[in-house]
């Protein structure tokens, strides 16, 4: 049985509603991020209409639908063991993975974090380029991870790699903005850090899970880890010292 491999960013900390108050509330009114929002809506329709909602009639219930949710993962995501084969279909599944997601929460954790960082980097990038960015560092990200994992039969699905690039370029555009996260062996209670405290903390948090997933299988943690890193180092060779470091419009300290 193939088990499709989620890559949910929201391990540790969840619920980040980061980034000064009135950038981020600026950010979400504005037109200037429509493929931000076009990417969020886009993933809900897939996972909508998809068996991995359990909503669509027409994959059936129980073992049927299983074996549906099984088969699109398959077809959709990348399964590493096929991708080095040379096949044209596998070759574009580290970009229609990024589009599939295994659960509810598994698509709500990652569209949280698209929604909450994508939208400011975006404005700044531009939206030719925050797309290019996007797909690009996604597909890299599962490619990576598939490289790693090359005689691997499961299916990997998600956005969580791109969604990483996108937290790793946010870092570098805007260390001083604050993010309020709730760490879960704080008792959940909400803490505000800048984004150069937290988003690094979270990369270490995926470097030692990726440590440990060879334990059995679950989350992408080194789709994260390389897609963190595309991110951070885009934003550097792109932008190099001109922006880093700047917050827009900063309403908190």
């Amino acid at each position: 049985m193939v088990r499709p491999v989620t890559s949910c960013s929201v391990v540790m900390i969840g619920n980040w509603s980061g980034t000064p108050r009135s950038t981020l509330r600026k950010a979400l009114r504005s037109p200037s991020a429509p493929v931000t929002y076009g990417l969020i809506a886009l993933c809900c329709l897939v996972f909508l209409v998809g068996p991995g909602s359990g909503l669509n009639a027409a994959y059936g219930t129980g073992d049927e639908l299983l074996a549906a949710q099984r088969a699109y993962f398959r077809r959709w995501g990348v399964v590493p063991a096929e991708l080095f084969e040379g096949a044209p279909r596998a070759a574009l599944t580290p970009a229609t993975a990024l589009f599939v997601h295994g659960s509810w929460v598994h698509l709500l954790g990652n569209m949280l974090f698209l929604y909450v960082f994508g939208a400011l980097t975006e404005e700044r990038m531009g939206r030719v380029e925050f797309t290019l960015f996007y797909l690009g560092c996604g597909y890299l990200a599962l490619l990576g991870y598939a490289a790693a994992n090359a005689e691997s039969s499961q299916s990997l699905v998600g956005a969580s790699g791109a969604i990483s690039a996108v937290l790793g370029a946010f870092l570098y555009l805007f260390p001083r903005a604050r993010v309020t996260s709730l760490l879960p062996f704080l008792f959940f209670l909400p803490l505000r850090f800048p984004a150069w405290v937290v988003l690094p903390f979270w990369a270490a948090l995926q470097w030692v899970a990726a440590g440990q997933a060879a334990q059995g299988p679950g989350v992408a943690y080194l789709a994260h880890l390389v897609g963190f890193g595309l991110g951070l180092g885009y934003a550097w060779a792109r932008f190099g010292r001109r922006t880093a470091g700047v917050v827009p419009d900063s309403g908190t300290g």
